[in-house]
């Protein structure tokens, strides 16, 4: 393509490119616009015929960004956060635009949703994009503007981490339950189901109870707690949720479930970013707050 006529940088070929990019495939890109996957194809060739090089290779599980669509997915970003900051004509200090955190589903529903709407209550002029996900979405692809994620320092490219506490686990049951447990009796549990199996908290139920009965299965741990609440069984719970929901207790058993470490990940290059820079400093504080709820 570099030998071809360049032609005028069009903003709705970029939005339509940096769709493509964070979904990975056309027809992703396309329920996300609103539009058909023509309309993708062909806004990215236009793009592509304006900045004179191409910028994604289509593989057999998606699509993939050359270097030159990485570099333009970057610039896309900050395009996207300008335009934003300009329609809702915040000043250069007041959080303004959209600000993108993925996170995993039951921190997501059982802790951030209602702590993020009192960070969107002070800034009118902020808005959140909250995405609860199991999968690691990439920063780097711009698919995210914060992550927060489970595990081992993360060795992404050119991010900032921050280790912010270690989310302890727990079982939880009603109290009848938990008397039936503690006087030698087995309650059945209540887990994860086959889609989730893979899931650290499955696996290790599956290894040190391998022969307890799992009464009920379920996708997420929110609804695990709901099941443990009706008396299906005891759930392996993160403490931020076991301990905020009514009608369980927690009843230790015989082996103690490991803590997780969670942290806090942006672009290196975002640590100026006003809006993104509020949204950490919101999650930092609020994890620092209510440090109790989550530990052993």
């Amino acid at each position: 393509m570099a030998d071809q006529i360049r032609t005028d940088l069009d903003w709705e070929d970029i939005r339509v490119f940096a769709a493509l990019a964070r979904h990975g495939s056309l027809s992703a890109a396309a329920r996300a616009l609103g539009v058909n996957h023509a309309t993708v194809s062909r806004r990215v060739k236009s793009l592509e015929r304006a900045t004179g090089a191409r910028l994604a290779e289509r593989r057999t599980d998606g699509y993939v960004l050359t270097p030159a669509g990485t570099r333009v997915l970057g610039l896309a970003g900050d395009m996207e956060r300008a335009a934003s900051a300009l329609r809702r004509g915040g000043g250069d200090e007041q959080p303004t635009g959209l600000v993108r955190i993925n996170a995993p589903p039951t921190l997501s529903h059982g802790f951030l949703i209602e702590r993020l709407a009192r960070l969107v209550q002070r800034n009118p002029a902020l808005d959140i994009d909250l995405a609860p996900d199991v999968r690691l979405v990439s920063l780097e692809r711009r698919e995210t503007d914060i992550a927060l994620r489970y595990g081992r320092r993360p060795q992404d490219g050119h991010v900032v981490a921050k280790p912010l506490l270690t989310v302890g686990f727990g079982f939880y049951g009603t109290p009848a339950l938990c008397r039936r447990a503690e006087t030698g009796g087995e309650p059945p549990f209540v887990g994860f189901d086959e889609a989730n199996a893979h899931l650290p908290e499955a696996v290790w139920l599956a290894r040190h109870f391998p022969r307890r009965r799992v009464s009920l299965r379920t996708s997420s741990q929110v609804s695990q707690a709901l099941a443990a609440r009706a008396g299906a069984g005891l759930a392996l719970l993160p403490h931020f949720l076991g301990r905020r929901s009514a009608g369980l207790r927690p009843c230790p058993l015989a082996h103690d479930p490991p803590g997780r470490e969670l942290w806090l990940i942006m672009r290196a290059q975002d640590r100026k970013d006003v809006a993104i820079r509020a949204a950490a400093d919101h999650l930092t504080g609020i994890f620092t707050e209510e440090r109790a709820l989550f530990t052993t």
